[in-house]
């Protein structure tokens, strides 16, 4: 009788522990399943080309799971996207700032994966981009950096080809006076392995990787444009005027086709 009872309360014991262990999972387990649906949310959103109302998603998708890698990358992208036509200065470089601490994040989370990488080389390099010549260089080494961490993962990521080309265009847009001062003191000799042949091969990469993104059209048009190769900006020019809207700022992207090919013209 006594072991019949041990053995009753050993068993009790046991379900009663179990059942608690499921009762303190459940509610890890509710808010990964709750960030997964609003990740789902976001995306749809990120498709519609809403990028603040997926933005918001996604933010609460990382308050639900703060360990969400997608979630900190996707935030990452759409920051960007809102803050790359901000006219409003300060609001601008506020979401800029966000999305290269979601993209840290992301980084530090899965270092192994590309897009992570890509996000944070893209943000900062918009960042970079609304800076003067000078603190433009002090950007340029980490946004390098990073995008050849994606790159090296990933060898055909079209939006780290992509960001190596503008880097590589960026710098030899530079004056000449820049680019010395910034290699001699402020520790960018990198900035000396920049050429258009490179800027060149890169963005005809990553438009040969994604053919319908007309941003990858339009950056290209550029570097042909500014490099002197004037019949080939304006038939990439036209190539990014043909192409549909899918990213959240296509309509933009296609304005600015739309004006840099008729000043060429």
């Amino acid at each position: 009788m006594i072991r019949r009872t041990y053995r009753f309360r050993t068993g009790a014991a046991v379900a009663i522990a179990a059942l608690a262990a499921g009762l303190a999972l459940a509610p890890a387990e509710a808010r990964a399943q709750g960030s997964a649906e609003l990740m789902a949310q976001g995306d749809r959103e990120s498709a519609a080309r809403r990028p603040a109302a997926a933005l918001a998603l996604y933010e609460r998708a990382i308050a639900a799971d703060t360990v969400a890698y997608a979630a900190h990358w996707k935030a990452a992208r759409e920051a960007v996207d809102l803050g790359e036509f901000e006219e409003d200065a300060p609001r601008r470089t506020a979401l800029y700032a966000r999305a290269e601490a979601l993209a840290r994040r992301a980084v530090a989370l899965r270092g192994g994966d590309a897009e992570g990488h890509f996000h944070l080389a893209r943000a900062l390099g918009r960042t970079a981009m609304a800076l003067g010549p000078r603190d433009r260089v002090k950007y340029s080494a980490d946004v390098r950096t990073q995008a050849l961490a994606a790159l090296a993962i990933a060898p055909r990521h079209p939006g780290a080809l992509h960001v190596m080309g503008v880097w590589h265009a960026e710098v030899m847009r530079l004056n000449g006076l820049t680019r010395a001062v910034a290699r001699a003191f402020l520790g960018g000799a990198v900035l000396a392995t920049a050429s258009w042949a490179e800027a060149t091969r890169l963005m005809e990469a990553a438009v040969a990787v994604e053919p319908d993104r007309i941003v990858h059209r339009l950056d290209l048009a550029r570097v042909y444009r500014d490099s002197g190769r004037r019949e080939e900006a304006k038939a990439a020019y036209g190539e990014a005027l043909r192409l549909g809207l899918h990213d959240a700022n296509d309509d933009r992207y296609r304005r600015s086709a739309e004006e840099e090919l008729r000043r060429l013209r």
